[in-house]
């Protein structure tokens, strides 16, 4: 009988504006925003499911995580004009961030509001 191995998690630091922390503990190959999702985490709100047709998912990465990620589409970059809080240099669609083993420990900050 075999079994097969769980999938290897990884964590992420979740931070609010008011300085409350939130780790969510994800699989790998799944985006930022389906995995924030799927834990009830607050402050992504994720309108549009992914399609990158809304800008409700918006978050900041911290370096050294966001020079680890391929930089955001035309697409991204167009939509996150429509962001509710104001947009960073280290600002992305967590529906665009792709999950892998290298972003443990990774430290993301909710925007103040996403509406």
């Amino acid at each position: 009988m075999t079994f097969l191995e769980p999938h290897p998690m990884i964590s992420i630091r979740l931070i609010a504006t008011d300085g409350s922390e939130q780790t969510l503990r994800a699989i790998p190959g799944q985006s930022l925003m389906k995995a924030a999702v799927d834990a009830n985490i607050t402050g992504i709100e994720a309108d549009c499911g992914g399609t990158l047709t809304c800008a409700t998912c918006h978050v900041m990465i911290e370096a050294p995580w966001a020079e680890q990620l391929p930089p955001p589409s035309r697409d991204e970059t167009d939509m996150l004009d429509f962001a509710a809080s104001p947009v960073q240099p280290s600002s992305r669609l967590s529906c665009q961030v792709v999950l892998k083993p290298e972003l443990d420990g990774m430290v993301v900050h909710l925007p103040a509001s996403q509406h």
